[in-house]
């Protein structure tokens, strides 16, 4: 009558040889390599897997054999005068195997035990979860001294000098193109045309940059002088309303403009 052995199952040939291993209680630095792969060899001539599966544990055989063939001749040695041992890589790779087949045990743990877990939703009233602890002014400027606040400064001037480019620093800068109050006067009478009664401080806000607010001012200034425009303002400090009384083409020469439009860089900032 036929005896028939059911083997367990392995996910691999790694599997196969740690089995083997603690099988035997045999030093997985010290592994009796024939004894071994004749075992290795009994588990897998009985296997009854496809080709794909079993060729894993073929090339492992093979590999357990070319051992046991370079431990019967003479052991090779190092750069350093030291033997090499054949099972070396062997061991490495079960010892890592083992870790991570143990990793994996302990994940496997946790989420069984995560299943049997249950949690309450939060019940926190809206008043309190909305509750936001004062701040203490006194608490939080204590130690804050005159000494400690030149320390931040000079911090924060440090790193903005370290955002310098020393080699983008050395290039010439761009200068913008001086606004001539001529051009701004013009500009103002078309505005006045279109409005007739306009507020000068929407007038200067309407300007792009300070420069371009300085050249406004000259030239409401000096139409103001020509008397092209009329100034109002009820009350002290209200607002300034101006008025176009002559939208005539207007005619001006350098002689007439007076005032020097050019700025630095250092000045604009």
């Amino acid at each position: 009558m036929e005896i028939k052995v059911k083997l367990e199952a392995f996910e691999g040939p790694l599997a196969l040889l740690l089995h083997l291993i603690e099988k035997n209680k045999v030093n997985i630095y010290d592994i009796p390599i024939v004894e071994i792969t004749a075992q290795y060899m009994e588990y897998v001539q009985a296997m009854e897997e496809d080709l794909d599966s079993l060729s894993d544990f073929l090339v492992m055989a093979a590999t357990l054999l070319d051992i046991k063939c370079r431990m019967l001749l003479p052991k090779e040695t190092t750069p350093e005068g030291e033997e090499e041992d054949p099972r070396s890589e062997l061991v490495e790779r079960l010892l890592e195997y083992k870790m991570y087949k143990f990793a994996s045990m302990s994940l496997k743990n946790r989420q069984v035990e995560a299943s049997r877990s249950f949690y309450k939703p939060p019940t926190i009233p809206p008043e309190v979860a909305a509750f936001e602890e004062p701040v203490d002014t006194e608490a939080l400027l204590s130690g804050l001294t005159l000494s400690r606040l030149k320390q931040v400064f000079d911090f924060v001037m440090k790193r903005r000098e370290d955002k310098i480019d020393p080699v983008r620093s050395r290039f010439g800068q761009i200068k913008k193109e001086p606004i001539k109050v001529e051009d701004k006067i013009m500009a103002v009478m078309e505005y006045g045309r279109k409005r007739r009664t306009f507020n000068f401080r929407e007038l200067l806000e309407s300007q792009p940059g300070r420069m371009e607010i300085v050249v406004t001012f000259l030239a409401v200034l000096e139409l103001l002088k020509l008397g092209r425009l009329a100034v109002t303002q009820e009350q002290l400090f209200d607002e300034i309303h101006l008025e176009l009384i002559d939208d005539s083409p207007l005619v001006l020469s350098e002689d007439e403009i007076a005032y020097d439009t050019e700025m630095s860089e250092e000045e604009e900032e």
